[in-house]
């Protein structure tokens, strides 16, 4: 990763990504954290998401917390286990969701938090 030299916050960054992967990321990892942004970008996946974040939940308290339609949230929910982003398990005639991925629970965290400061102008940070 080429930096400007001198530059404390692109310094921070390097040293952060250095902590974590010793490598550039190849093709294959990038196509993978890519198809993920995808199915992050739908705001009412992102909702679910975040709603699981806080542990598992069925369809339908799922679809009264986000308030989208039933057939949609389990649309969205298909696909998101398809994507291999949360998991189904069923207890008695309910299905269950969870998502047991702590990298996927922080991103859908920060990405939440980072849309707060840019609606609510909070000042950025660390």
């Amino acid at each position: 990763m080429a930096v400007p030299a001198g530059d404390p916050e692109a310094d921070a960054v390097t040293v952060a990504v250095s902590r974590t992967h010793e490598r550039t990321p190849g093709a294959r990892e990038l196509a993978a954290a890519a198809e993920v942004f995808a199915l992050l970008s739908d705001p009412t996946r992102l909702h679910l998401l975040w709603l699981l974040t806080h542990g598992e939940a069925d369809v339908s308290a799922l679809t009264e917390a986000c308030g989208a339609a039933r057939p949609a949230v389990s649309q969205h929910l298909a696909k998101l286990r398809l994507g291999g982003l949360v998991q189904s398990r069923k207890d008695g005639r309910r299905v269950v969701y969870a998502m047991p991925d702590g990298h996927l629970k922080r991103l859908v965290v920060e990405a939440i938090s980072r849309a707060d400061h840019v609606v609510s102008g909070e000042p950025w940070h660390d």
